[in-house]
């Protein structure tokens, strides 16, 4: 369902079965990803906000793939990944990937 670069990859798949007049059917759902606290990943780097940085660019030169910018959020607890390049100068944690 998810590529394996994907934050929901290595979640459990689940299943649930609910009944209304038509009768039974199955939903399938991943369970809830719970974010790790970022003081426990390894720091690979730490960039400097400037005018004009996106998470997936920085994503992108530092682990390889602009679609792994979550992996920044995590780093920085921020939920909000625009918050992270909202102010020129903040220092953020780039995480080294966890498996």
């Amino acid at each position: 369902m998810f590529e394996p670069t994907s934050r929901y990859y290595d979640i459990e798949t689940v299943k649930m079965t609910v009944g209304d007049a038509e009768g039974p059917r199955v939903i399938s759902y991943k369970r809830r990803r719970i974010i790790p606290a970022g003081e426990t990943m390894m720091t690979l780097a730490e960039h400097t906000v400037t005018q004009g940085d996106r998470l997936d660019n920085l994503a992108a030169r530092y682990v390889g793939d602009p679609e792994q910018f979550w992996r920044i959020c995590d780093a920085n607890d921020v939920l909000r990944p625009e918050e992270l390049t909202e102010e020129i100068g903040w220092i953020i944690k780039i995480g080294l990937p966890y498996s």
